[in-house]
């Protein structure tokens, strides 16, 4: 059982491809509380574009993580870990208007005309976003996820000795972040952007709803290999810009291309969006977070090359924390690394 309570507590679980993130948070009271948050970093090539070289080191790293979130491991429930990639399908359909069972009934078959992969190989979920609307039709957000990608997750919490009450899905956990921390960003068409270690994860919101994802194959890793080879850098040098607090000729030259690609990933997403739907709608912002985000210039490198306002999310705007959940971590350095834990972590589950 977690340490904090069984039943009360979420613990969020993020497996990076460089650091595994735990955050606990206490649901027994009128609002959500952050009470610990844990980090440990992955020894190199552990992951490597998703996948696992090595279950043993990314298992032990988990279990140190948990222990030193206060959570201990034997019995444990309330764990909420996720999948994403290119291998999770997300979009918004429409079709006839039913009740929710018949909708779970036709869902296969509908998914069957969206969904590029085999069926019996994938776990499907929806969800109606509009149940009370009137018309003929509905509007309904279809996942599907391909089932090894689940089942390879599953079996690594086993090699760590855990059992997750729900297995997420990454777009919709960093939307609940999101959305109790920026509230008023739950309004016309928004990029979500998490800069993770080796992939950047471009999630579009339309009114509150994230509806499309795009992954790019790039990431804090690329930049720092980019330092090294091209500016010359060694990696402790390197990694000292990307973590640091200011910019540098090095970092901005680095910046300058690895930045365009990212932007043409955030345009390239919006525009296969407005096609889509048909909709006029204009991307009105774009948010980043992830490890990527701190980046000293790259937010401003973004904001000027997409004519947008671009600004880090904040996944501890709103939440409450409770004194020494952030115990010897620097705020502002780990900040941008924890909307995908806590928006796992907020999730209630028994």
């Amino acid at each position: 059982m977690a340490l904090f309570g069984r039943k009360k507590t979420t613990v969020g679980l993020d497996i990076g491809s460089g650091l595994v993130k735990v955050a606990v948070i206490d649901h027994s009271r009128s609002e959500p509380e952050l009470i610990k948050v844990a980090i440990t970093p992955l020894l190199a090539d552990a992951i490597v574009e998703g996948e696992i070289m090595d279950p043993g080191i990314v298992a032990d790293a988990v279990r140190t993580a948990l222990t030193q979130a206060g959570i201990k491991i034997k019995g444990m429930r309330g764990l909420v870990t996720a999948v994403g990639g290119r291998d999770v399908i997300i979009k918004k359909i429409q079709i006839e208007r039913v009740k929710e069972q018949q909708a779970r009934e036709l869902m296969r078959w509908e998914a069957e005309q969206h969904v590029p992969f085999d069926m019996e190989s994938v776990e499907l979920d929806f969800q109606i976003l509009d149940p009370d609307a009137e018309g003929l039709e509905m509007s309904v957000l279809l996942v599907a996820a391909k089932r090894e990608l689940v089942e390879a997750k599953l079996r690594l919490l086993t090699d760590a000795g855990v059992q997750p009450a729900a297995v997420d899905v990454d777009a919709f956990a960093l939307h609940n972040a999101f959305e109790v921390n920026h509230p008023t960003a739950m309004t016309g068409v928004v990029a979500l952007v998490n800069i993770g270690h080796e992939v950047t994860n471009i999630n579009i919101l339309d009114e509150g709803v994230p509806i499309l994802t795009r992954d790019v194959t790039l990431g804090t890793r690329r930049l720092r290999e980019d330092l090294q080879r091209d500016r010359g850098l060694t990696a402790e040098e390197a990694d000292g810009l990307l973590q640091g607090y200011d910019r540098s000729p090095h970092l901005d030259a680095v910046i300058e291309t690895r930045g365009e690609e990212i932007a043409v990933g955030i345009e390239r997403a919006a525009a296969f969006l407005a096609s889509a739907s048909r909709s006029a709608a204009q991307l009105r912002a774009v948010f980043t977070c992830g490890g990527g985000a701190r980046i000293p210039g790259l937010t401003d490198a973004l904001s000027t090359r997409l004519r947008l306002v671009v600004q880090q999310a904040n996944p501890l705007a709103n939440l409450k924390v409770r004194d020494g959940a952030l115990d010897s971590l620097v705020t502002d350095e780990v900040a941008p690394l924890l909307m995908l834990p806590i928006g796992l972590a907020l999730r209630k589950v028994a």
